[in-house]
């Protein structure tokens, strides 16, 4: 398997810079500053030692008895992405991307969030180095994350809500990106997923393959051989390429990305980009997104505002089209089922993000043998989402 992306920043015909002439300088910079960082041994200690000291990490590879025993099938292994410092995988690219920004000199930090986690965990970073923040998120997102909201502002960040278009994650990207346009010799955006202009999809998986070459030692150590499969969520897809990235060259081992199947595909109401979009371009990068007949971004859906975005990495498409990780999702309620389900047997609380992973595990489980391995990148914990699930449900809290 060729290293990946090109010099040109593409994965096969996906990825690219397609962003406005005053962006490129920028992109450029950062591409160079990163290049130079992955060479540079004290980037790379001081990177470990806050992944360690500061995030947690390494996360355990927990083995969920309770989980296999209820679902009749497969040995169920979770990595446990919820148990880091702010409590999701986000925190290991806003690290990473912040001492980048302090490498280039620049003192201001901007970044877009849906589900609130990135924002947390930018702003977490942000506050420890001493560094001005603003984070951009649609009030649609606002209203059903008011926890992370609140943690952000108490990070000593300033969230701007967004009220374009569908007031979700696409707009809280879009708005970012016309600061940094503006603001661009004294701003670092730390993007949060593998989305835009090279060269954010290959730096944020790469900050975020820790979570595959953990798991992938861990298991061995547990059961002396690789899993069988290996399920993500997958909205913009960090948490998915992370865990995936350290078990590409292993033809047997199967992997899953699960997409938002929202009120189900043939509603419309949904963010399944594979299983209802076409190639195209957003926000800097070629691949696969939710569009109509005239190239128009669709507006999407899912109870998760993690998921709740048009388009996915440029990495994902080309592994669709070359068939090695396969694509599915789950609906609003099987998602919903499955918070419920790991909260019961399991006492972990996922977030509804990570409850997509959790419900095709639901369906995959019993179908294998007992001797087969999952495991599920349980990406987030839910505390963010236990008050719209209350509001869902109408619950008072």
């Amino acid at each position: 398997m060729p290293m990946l992306p090109d010099s040109h920043g593409r994965f096969g015909s996906y990825g690219g810079r397609y962003v406005p002439e005053t962006l490129m300088p920028a992109l450029l910079e950062l591409e160079a500053e990163y290049a130079a960082a992955k060479r540079d041994r004290r980037f790379q200690t001081d990177l470990g030692y806050y992944l360690k000291h500061y995030v947690g990490r390494p996360t355990s590879l927990y083995r969920a008895d309770r989980l296999t025993k209820k679902l009749g099938g497969a040995k169920i292994y979770l990595k446990r992405e919820d148990l880091c410092h702010t409590g999701a995988h986000k925190i290991n690219n806003a690290i990473g991307q912040v001492l980048l920004a302090l490498r280039m000199k620049k003192r201001r930090i901007i970044a877009e969030t849906g589900a609130g986690q990135h924002g947390v965990a930018t702003a977490t970073a942000a506050a420890m180095f001493g560094l001005q923040c603003e984070i951009y998120m649609g009030t649609e997102d606002m209203q059903r994350q008011a926890l992370n909201v609140f943690r952000m502002r108490l990070l000593g960040a300033t969230v701007t809500g967004v009220d374009a278009g569908s007031r979700t994650l696409k707009d809280a990207i879009s708005e970012a990106m016309r600061d940094w346009t503006t603001n661009v010799r004294t701003t670092h955006y730390v993007l949060g997923s593998v989305l835009g202009a090279h060269p954010y999809p290959m730096m944020i998986r790469d900050f975020q393959a820790i979570i595959g070459r953990e798991a992938r030692k861990q298991i061995l150590s547990a059961e002396k051989r690789l899993p069988d499969y290996l399920v993500a969520c997958v909205g913009g897809g960090s948490n998915s390429i992370g865990i995936f990235h350290a078990f590409l060259r292993d033809p047997k081992v199967k992997m899953i990305g699960v997409e938002a199947g929202g009120l189900g595909i043939e509603s419309g109401k949904h963010a399944a980009r594979f299983s209802g979009g076409k190639p195209g371009v957003l926000q800097g990068t070629m691949t696969y997104l939710l569009q109509d007949e005239n190239g128009q971004i669709n507006l999407t859906h899912s109870v998760s505002a993690g998921l709740d975005y048009a388009a996915v990495g440029p990495e994902h498409s080309l592994y669709h089209d070359q068939g090695r990780i396969e694509y599915t999702y789950a609906t609003d309620a099987e998602a919903l089922a499955a918070f419920d389900l790991l909260a019961r047997e399991e006492g972990i609380v996922p977030a509804l993000e990570s409850a997509h992973a959790i419900a095709h595990v639901v369906k995959l489980a019993p179908k294998l043998k007992k001797s087969q391995l999952i495991i599920a990148n349980l990406s987030g914990r839910g505390d963010k989402d236990v008050q719209q699930v209350a509001r869902m449900r109408g619950a008072s809290l």
